[in-house]
């Protein structure tokens, strides 16, 4: 661009609370006003959007990039994940600076930032994944929340990762008096160790067999458990991931009691089963993520409550693993193959082509689960999540029409597979701004290492202003102006 000053003209604007035809003047980095058609035009560069939506960036708050398990890397880094975002249509995701046992807090996250910055396409926050519970960790929270930390991941499974419930307790009390999100992985463990080691004894050693070992009670005992400690603490909680209808269930309990309580799910919970486990051979390791994929039953469940407006957001868990030669270490143990699958770059179109493609969702609420309410609970908004003077002109040209095949070869994300393969989806991103900078050209990755940066995010209590349920999901008539 040879200006500082953008007007995106002709296309149909889309926030979590309406759908209306609109120009969007991007000055530096920052959008500076929305011009209903006739009014006054500035000199400056123009972005046709004729027949397109004017979407805000996707923010994708779980992603798991250059993550060391054991002698494996996640196979996307800080570049070529960001990268695979940005052509997907998110422009913010929330990685994790997971801390050691008896390392300091700090220097988990020193380490992490040094990974990061200068290197990623889009911008990126962290979460705070403790695993240690000890004094200088709690010490430490209330500095890291103010310097813009303003989440914690806890886990309730994985032998390096999982606190017990007196640990989980006192770290709840610490996010009640500083603001910051608990994000919760939530398995029984004693139950997953239990399932895991009957079905190994009995040679049951195939990724058919993953599932059993993570069933569906493991998730909801896991989940009921947090959110009674979380009651206890008086502190919010989201539930991370959530997969089955059985902790749904426990949800919606909670919540009739009034406790403040968040649901994220995952575009391969909505869309795919158990069933990809009975692939021959082995297949099925593809599909090896944690939780697992569930019966049809629970992912028709997930669509209700995401139509209902039960779950509040829709992220990816992105943690890619080469089929070959890292998925297959575990051809004679299930337990061995590396959870995880790729996701960050189709979560927007899958979710689009399947929701609102579908009469599902509409386009109001698909930017409210993808964008606008990941910002708010995580401390982004209205920076991030939103078209509003004032915001980061982080903005999706999103061509409805255009239909893409889905294809490991085609994308963005560095791994040697696609858990869609050949999935046709209709509405894709044409064109991509980082605060105010193209980054994606029809379709092309334009951007540069370093373009993204670190956002700190504020601390969340009381942020979330839309209440739990009220996501409009009512189809609209309209749909983009042609001109």
């Amino acid at each position: 661009m040879e200006s500082d000053t953008l007007l995106i003209t002709g296309g149909t604007v889309v926030t979590a609370e309406g759908c209306f035809p609109a120009d969007v003047l991007c000055r530096g980095e920052r959008i500076v006003a929305l011009l209903a058609p006739g009014e006054g035009r500035p000199e400056g560069d123009r972005l046709d959007a004729s027949g397109c939506y004017v979407l805000p960036g996707g923010v994708d708050v779980h992603v798991h990039l250059q993550m060391p398990v054991g002698e494996f890397v996640s196979t996307d880094d800080f570049f070529s994940g960001t990268v695979a975002a940005a052509c997907g249509g998110t422009t913010t995701v929330v990685d994790f600076a997971t801390q050691e046992r008896g390392q300091p807090l700090e220097e988990a996250v020193a380490q992490r930032r040094a990974e990061a910055d200068g290197k990623v396409a889009v911008d990126y926050s962290l979460h705070l994944a403790v695993t240690d519970a000890s004094e200088g960790t709690l010490r430490a929270l209330p500095r890291l929340v103010e310097e813009g930390y303003a989440s914690f991941k806890l886990y309730t499974v994985y032998p390096a990762l999982y606190l017990e419930d007196a640990e989980i307790l006192g770290l709840l009390e610490v996010a009640r008096e500083t603001g910051a999100m608990p994000l919760v992985h939530c398995e029984n463990r004693a139950i997953v160790e239990h399932c895991t080691r009957a079905l190994l004894s009995a040679g049951k050693r195939e990724p058919r067999y993953h599932p059993q070992a993570r069933p569906a009670e493991a998730e909801a005992e896991a989940v009921r458990r947090i959110l009674a400690l979380a009651e206890v603490a008086g502190a919010p909680v989201c539930i991370a991931h959530l997969s089955t209808r059985l902790a749904l269930g426990e949800v919606c309990r909670a919540r009739t009691r009034g406790q403040e309580v968040y649901v994220e799910t995952c575009p391969h919970y909505l869309l795919l089963t158990e069933e990809e486990y009975a692939r021959p051979g082995f297949e099925g390791a593809r599909y090896v993520l944690t939780p697992p994929l569930r019966k049809e039953t629970d992912r028709q469940a997930l669509w209700s409550a995401l139509v209902q407006g039960t779950i509040d957001l829709v992220s990816t868990d992105h943690c890619p693993w080469n089929y070959r030669g890292q998925k297959e270490r575990g051809r004679e143990d299930f337990s061995l193959i590396p959870n995880g699958a790729p996701g960050i770059e189709t979560r927007l179109a899958l979710l689009w082509s399947e929701g609102v493609g579908r009469g599902r969702l509409s386009p109001e609420a698909f930017v409210a689960l993808t964008s606008t309410n990941p910002a708010r609970l995580f401390g982004l908004y209205p920076r991030k999540g939103a078209i509003v003077p004032g915001a980061d002109a982080d903005l999706v040209i999103w061509d409805p029409a255009r239909k893409v095949t889905l294809r490991a070869e085609t994308l963005h994300q560095q791994v040697d597979y696609c858990p869609y393969e050949g999935w046709e989806v209709v509405g894709y991103p044409r064109d991509v701004l980082l605060r105010g900078r193209p980054i994606v050209r029809e379709g092309r990755f334009v951007g540069e290492p370093g373009w993204g940066v670190f956002v700190p995010r504020r601390r969340t209590r009381g942020s979330f202003e839309k209440p739990v349920g009220t996501v409009p999901n009512v189809i609209p008539s309209s749909t983009p102006s042609t001109g």
